[in-house]
């Protein structure tokens, strides 16, 4: 009986995608043109469509940078003034290749040592000459998670660990921080959800994982008996862009317990954009995000948003990097500065909108000064 039956589905199943298929060529004109919003009298709505939204390269799903493009996407979104697009993308690295390469990617989100490493591999010609950036973001801290018979950063040398997807933030400063302590571990790159599943089987002695604090990869991870967090001293070698910092019982609960701390370093982040001549479209798109961003910016040390933002000094200054002319020029005018309103082409109705939100820049940026 299998068979007639499995050939009546078969024949059933032809019969609705031929069905299916003259219903869609039913619906091209005769002329064999695709009905495009142009042929139908939409072009219009093309231009209103592109002429103000920008994209921005975030992250891995799992990371933190995914949710702070999706935060600016809330604030910032003001169409058709402005529109905000954020992107699922490899990581940090992936990141600066896709602001390089990626149709429709204006902005992205990636680490400060990222140049450095490019200049050292010498993998992206003259990358210091196409790129800028608007602010340093806030810190991603360094996650190193072990098996119970790893006690110390030196024991993973010759094991196999996880530094997550190539592309990543972990895959960068992972990488990084392990060559100059000169551990040499079995680097792997994997998904480090799937990786947190091979620990269990003893097949991965750890994962690097770097993001900010918390994250869901280990808010949600059910702890194992003897997994860890390994510390990651601050030492001499890593004194050009990162910092000190810790992960504490607060940010894990389930896996630090109550009181403790594990000391380990951070790297801060960068949004960062492409280097745009001032008289082109892509310039002025950019310019507009960066009016908006900045007049906003106080929405976002606010619940429900993510608490890093209360880490970010939009005046802030980055060792190896330029600003972008229009962040520059906004900073240089902001009434911390100078007592000047921002000016830029953000249209009437959003500068009026926007009035209450520059208050607050205004008196936070007098409460925080630059960092040096």
């Amino acid at each position: 009986m299998r068979g007639p039956v499995l050939l009546s589905v078969l024949a059933v199943s032809l019969a609705v995608t031929a069905a299916s298929t003259t219903s869609v060529f039913s619906q091209t004109p005769q002329s064999g043109r695709a009905t495009t919003a142009v042929v139908v009298g939409e072009g219009n709505k093309i231009q209103e469509s592109n002429e103000w939204t920008v994209g921005i390269a975030g992250g891995l799903l799992e990371g933190t940078n995914i949710r702070f493009a999706a935060e600016m996407a809330k604030v910032l979104d003001d169409r058709p003034n402005l529109r905000v697009l954020p992107m699922v993308t490899y990581g940090a690295l992936g990141n600066v290749e896709d602001l390089l390469y990626l149709k429709g990617v204006d902005i992205t989100i990636t680490s400060a040592d990222v140049l450095d490493d490019y200049v050292r591999n010498g993998t992206l010609t003259r990358i210091k000459e196409r790129i800028r950036y608007l602010c340093s973001f806030y810190i991603n801290e360094m996650h190193v998670y072990v098996r119970p018979e790893i006690r110390t950063l030196e024991d993973l040398a010759g094991k196999k660990v996880s530094f997550n997807t190539v592309g990543s933030a972990a895959n960068l400063t992972g990488g990084i921080v392990f060559d100059r302590l000169h551990i040499n571990a079995e680097k792997v790159f994997i998904n480090n959800s799937v990786a947190l599943e091979k620990m269990r089987t003893g097949e991965i002695a750890g994962i690097v994982h770097v993001t900010g604090k918390p994250t869901d990869l280990f808010t949600k991870f059910k702890p194992e008996p003897g997994f860890h967090f390994l510390e990651v001293p601050y030492s001499k070698l890593l004194q050009d862009y990162y910092v000190p910092t810790e992960l504490t019982s607060k940010d894990y609960p389930n896996l630090i317990p109550p009181g403790e701390s594990i000391e380990t370093i951070g790297v801060p982040q960068v949004l960062a954009v492409y280097n745009w001549p001032a008289n082109t479209a892509r310039y002025r798109r950019v310019a507009r995000f960066v009016q908006y961003f900045f007049d906003r910016f106080g929405q976002f040390k606010k619940p429900p948003f993510h608490p890093k933002w209360n880490e970010i000094n939009l005046a802030s200054s980055l060792p190896g990097w330029t600003r972008f002319k229009a962040a520059e020029e906004l900073l240089a005018a902001s009434p911390a500065a100078s007592g000047a309103h921002f000016q830029l082409d953000t249209p009437r109705s959003a500068q009026e909108q926007s009035r209450h939100d520059l208050d607050q820049f205004r008196n936070w940026s007098e409460t925080n000064p630059p960092r040096r």
